[in-house]
């Protein structure tokens, strides 16, 4: 199967993309596996949050300085994250 040219569509996906290969599809009538994106979006969000008001709340309670940077760094790799899944599920990814 040849690799379409161009950005994918969101039948593209529904259909599966070339060369997907799932080694466990058809055992005891499992359906395919599908992509947790919006999970992984609230999961995102979450995290984002809870970093940036601890990163906040240590800050203000004299905490080492080291504990707000890590927290403030967990909080942007969880936006990094979300404005990856966002952006895929713009795209049209299923999940």
């Amino acid at each position: 199967m040849s690799e379409p040219s161009g950005r994918r569509s969101r039948a593209d996906y529904q259909r599966g993309l070339p060369d997907h290969h799932d080694p466990t599809a058809g055992i005891g009538g499992a359906p395919p596996a599908q992509s947790a994106l919006t999970l992984r979006l609230v999961l995102a969000v979450f995290g984002l949050v809870v970093c940036v008001v601890g990163g906040i709340v240590v800050q203000a309670a004299g905490a080492p300085l080291w504990l707000t940077v890590a927290l403030f760094a967990l909080a942007a790799v969880a936006l990094v994250d979300l404005v990856v899944v966002a952006r895929r599920k713009m795209r049209g990814e299923p999940g």
